[in-house]
């Protein structure tokens, strides 16, 4: 699904939303900030363990979006710290944290900018998931899918089409 099939496609109803497609090759750089004011859920471990309507989402040039979830739209006891630093050019360091539902725990499959550049100061300390390694991530009540490979964190809808990063080959686009 990282490719949309249908060219003639223009919009994908979700739950509450219409959304209008987007081909990442026209998204900024350096990356756009904006609300994501419909349902996001993921569940792991059989377990709801997030529900927002307060989510943002980053978008960046051949990225899917990456989704930022509010801490306090995070399940109890699901977070756990990891030792596992990074840095991102555009929002600065990232700290990471062990992911458990349903008795199974995810080692280093969520993060946060603790003290994010002014640009992405909005997202201090919100959280932002894998896809791939969840049971299911819903956007709008649609269901998403990984961005290729491991590395990046963008989540895929319909609606997103357009080359995307993290295949293969595509990592220094």
């Amino acid at each position: 699904m990282g490719r949309m099939t249908d060219t003639h496609l223009s919009s994908v109803q979700g739950s509450t939303a219409i959304h209008t497609v987007e081909d990442v090759g026209t998204y900024p750089r350096p990356p756009l900030l904006e609300t994501a004011p419909y349902p996001i859920t993921i569940t792991f471990g059989g377990e709801e363990i997030v529900s927002t309507r307060g989510a943002y989402r980053v978008l960046e040039t051949y990225h899917p979006p990456t989704y930022y979830i509010p801490p306090g739209d995070v399940a109890e006891g699901v977070l756990s710290p990891n030792a596992q630093k990074s840095i991102c050019e555009w929002k600065g360091p990232a700290r990471y944290f062990n992911v458990t539902g349903g008795g199974k725990t995810l080692e280093a499959s969520a993060w946060c900018y603790p003290n994010p550049v002014a640009r992405f100061s909005l997202i201090r300390d919100y959280l932002a998931f894998y896809c791939h390694p969840m049971d299911r991530c819903l956007v709008d009540g649609i269901e998403a899918t990984p961005q290729p490979g491991n590395f990046y964190g963008g989540w895929v809808t319909p609606w997103i089409t357009g080359p995307i990063k993290g295949a293969p080959g595509t990592t220094h686009w």
